[in-house]
């Protein structure tokens, strides 16, 4: 079943890039951006990352709180953050618990291959853990934009 706006997020529970169990409802209150990205230290991940890093005080100044998942483990999503200087929490989910839960657990395609991985997008959480807006098609350079621009 998709996800779509107005739908309850699904809760989820995995460990940060400082071993920490951080679960969805923790955030009940805030407004969460829930992130999906397909590997640390990529080209596109990294674009995404440091625009949101760049814009994370505007997007905390609005009340976001922000999360990044993605299948990595811990330690690789530690040296992500170190070397971008992420301000935010990123999510190891190894398991693949959450981007199964979230729907963006995929079938993809590069060079005729065909393989499971992580589908690019975004969930916009509201303070009642409801799904205000989901970006499909994001725009890795724009993200921060692109995010304020569909909850306008």
């Amino acid at each position: 079943m998709e996800l779509k706006q107005g739908d309850k997020a699904p809760e989820f529970t995995s460990k940060d890039q400082h071993g920490n169990t951080v679960s969805l409802s923790d955030f009940i209150g805030k407004k969460v951006v829930l992130y999906f990205y397909p590997k640390d230290n990529t080209p596109g991940c990294t674009a995404e990352a440091c625009d949101f890093r760049d814009n994370y005080q505007s997007l905390k100044a609005k009340g976001f709180e922000i999360l990044g998942v993605s299948t990595d483990d811990e330690k690789s999503h530690k040296k992500f953050v170190e070397k971008f200087e992420l301000p935010f929490t990123l999510l190891a989910d190894t398991e693949k618990d959450i981007v199964e839960k979230y729907g963006v657990w995929v079938e993809k395609s590069m060079y005729g291959k065909k393989y499971m991985g992580t589908d690019r997008k975004t969930f916009v959480i509201d303070e009642n853990g409801t799904i205000q807006a989901i970006i499909s098609k994001v725009d890795t350079k724009n993200a921060s934009a692109q995010l304020l621009e569909a909850i306008a």
